[in-house]
């Protein structure tokens, strides 16, 4: 794409074409995730890939701005590709024991809003870029016993190479405050 083409696209919606190649993306992603692929997934992370869910506290409507931890404060995932890497390596290996056996998941992806990435307001990116807002639903289940289910949101920033979208940034953001799980091993 052009540079003048780019620049006209920044913080523009995104086109169905565009819309569709992203959702479809996100679907295959959750199969993998599903299926426990992880090392497949990795491959859909970006090399400098930026993985972060804060924590988040209820406070009160004029205090909302401190609800969500800050960087640098406490975060259940605040990930490289290399630590995801790490990651995935250990379940492999059955030393991760809060994974053997390991989880069945279901990982339900809706409300999907793609944008052009405005360089103004992300450092580093470009107007090729995608702005991508979503919301989950994961359904976790191990053992006889243990449910889970973790609802939220991501905000990812998409980047394009020559295998196709790869995540570059993944926000994620739970909506409860206090996890009822008895870990947090699954991938969003």
């Amino acid at each position: 794409m052009s540079t003048t083409t780019a620049q006209s696209l920044a913080g523009q919606r995104a086109d169905r074409d565009i819309h569709f190649e992203v959702e479809q993306f996100y679907y295959f992603e959750a199969e993998l995730l599903d299926d426990g692929r992880f090392t497949d997934w990795l491959e859909l992370l970006a090399d400098d890939l930026d993985y972060w869910m804060p924590t988040r506290t209820n406070r009160l409507r004029r205090q909302q701005a401190l609800s969500i931890a800050a960087r640098g404060e406490a975060a259940y995932y605040d990930e490289s590709k290399e630590s995801l890497a790490w990651r995935i390596r250990r379940f492999d290996s059955g030393m991760a024991w809060a994974e053997d056996p390991p989880s069945r998941t279901r990982h339900m992806i809706t409300n999907v809003v793609v944008h052009h990435v405005d360089p103004n307001e992300h450092a580093g990116f470009t107007a090729d870029d995608l702005l991508v807002r979503s919301a989950f639903l994961v359904y976790r289940n191990r053992l006889e016993r243990e449910e889970n289910t973790f609802a939220g949101g991501r905000t990812d920033i998409l980047r394009r190479d020559e295998a196709g979208l790869r995540v570059a940034r993944r926000t994620i953001l739970l909506d409860q405050n206090i996890l009822q799980a008895k870990n947090i091993s699954t991938f969003f």
